[in-house]
This record gives C-alpha cells, structure tokens and sequence, in this order.
C-alpha cells in the first residue's frame, strides 16, 4: 500500500468510530473562510486551521487524530503529514466534509448560541443529583458534540444565575434551552438541536425516553436502564463521579443499538 492510501481514512471507516469511549481525535482544517461559511461540522470536531496545525502539534500531546478539509485533498492531506511529522498518528478524511454531508452521513450544525462551532470549549449546567436525562446528556455532548465541554451541576434554585456567571448553557430544567418537549425529553431536544442524525442514536433516544418519563413500553431496556441510573445515584455522592461512572453504561447501550 503507498503512503498517501495508507495515511487516509474511508467515510465508512470514519463513522465507524464516531461516538466510541477511544475515537480519535477529529480536527477541522477547512480554510478560513470555508470554514466561517460552513453550518455544518463533523461531530466533535475541533477547529484548527491549517496555517495553525504546527503550532497546535507541538502544544498538545500526540495521538490518534483524524484531520479533514472540504474535499480531502490537498489542505487535509498536508495536514495529516504535518500532524506525523510531529508524531501523531494522523490520518485525512477521503473526501473530506463533503464527501460525509453528500453520502448522508453524521455531522452536527453549527450553534454558537449553543457554544458549539469547534472553536471553544462549550459550558453545561443543570441541577444537582442526575439519574438519567442529565447524564445522558452530557455523554451525547462528549461523544458527538464537543468532546471538551465542561459540566457543572448546582441546587435547582441556582441554575439560572450560575448558567450566566459560568456562561454555560441550561438543560433539562424548565425554562432551559434544551429541555423536555411534550413527550420528548431533554436528550431528544439535543439531538434536534445539532441535527443529529443516525439509527442507533434514535434506538438509544428511545431507551433514554422510556427510562427518563416513565414509559417502559417504548423499549425493554427501559427499566433497565432507570434501575442502573438510580443505583448509580445510590454509590456516588458526588454528581461529577456518578457522571464518569455512567458513562460507560451509555457507551454500552450505544454500541448495542448499533449492532441492531
């Protein structure tokens, strides 16, 4: 195999490892303004551009990075040489972002009011105690939004003026951007917001739906999954350590759906 078909990746191969606990790294080196211009980004994407990606290796630690431009050709391709050059295992999207918006693949859409356009870490708040919207949330956040966001869980009554000192973004609390709406819950108005779109991922909204409302007719891992969340709730004290813990309880329900 020669170097240039050995250092890229296939759009199958790509969304093959989106939304798992080990996927590589995913960095958008669109030019600038492609990128300004741009609704759309692959999802958990950070934004650095291609003047910046020297600079950006040598300030961060090597790793599995798996960089795009528009078309996959020349800006990703040198990119990615850069990257191993540095180091990093860096492979560049055939294809590039287009290639994954034509063949009907997963990308998010752009929502700075959000805090989510690649660039920036977003901010997360909710009230204290999770159990099941508010940790299966932030792992759709960290698996397909932004793999650097923050979360920060308070007591209901502060919410609202910690969300504006921590400039972070309310769910699943009434009054919240992203909350329940009429039989859908907080992880449902997520996946509207960012334009979410794949099977699993509505497999798994399902099961979340069903647990988080009380409607254990929708899918048989329902229950389930409320009595894991609740005795989760039961081990950990701290929300931050339940939310850790969990975690790998939605990689599991994820992976699942997936093979359905």
């Amino acid at each position: 195999m020669d170097t240039v078909s050995s250092s890229s990746i296939s759009l199958d191969e790509f969304v093959a490892r989106l939304g798992s606990p080990d996927a590589p790294l995913l960095l958008d080196v669109r030019r600038d303004e492609r990128f300004d211009e741009a609704q759309r980004i692959a999802p958990g994407a950070l934004r650095c551009a291609p003047q910046d990606v020297a600079k950006f290796a040598r300030e961060h630690e090597a790793r599995e990075v798996i960089v795009y431009c528009v078309h996959g050709l020349e800006i990703g391709k040198e990119a990615a040489a850069q990257l191993r050059a540095a180091g990093w295992n860096a492979r560049w999207l055939a294809g590039g972002i287009d290639g994954v918006v034509e063949a009907g693949l997963p990308t998010i859409r752009k929502r700075d009011d959000l805090g989510v356009t690649g660039e920036q870490a977003s901010r997360w708040i909710t009230r204290a105690r999770p159990k099941i919207d508010r940790i299966a949330c932030p792992w759709l956040i960290r698996r397909f939004i932004d793999p650097r966001a923050e979360f920060f869980y308070v007591p209901v009554d502060q919410v609202f003026a910690e969300a504006k000192r921590l400039d972070a973004v309310p769910y699943d609390i009434p009054g919240a951007p992203i909350g329940h709406e009429g039989e859908h819950c907080s992880f449902d108005a997520l996946i509207a917001a960012f334009d979410l779109q794949g099977s699993a991922l509505d497999k798994l909204a399902r099961i979340v739906r069903g647990a988080d409302t009380d409607r254990h007719d929708l899918a048989p891992q329902c229950a389930g999954l409320l009595a894991v969340s609740r005795g989760m709730s039961l081990l950990h004290e701290d929300d931050h350590a339940m939310l850790e813990a969990t975690l790998p309880v939605y990689d599991a329900l994820y992976a699942w759906c997936r093979r359905q």
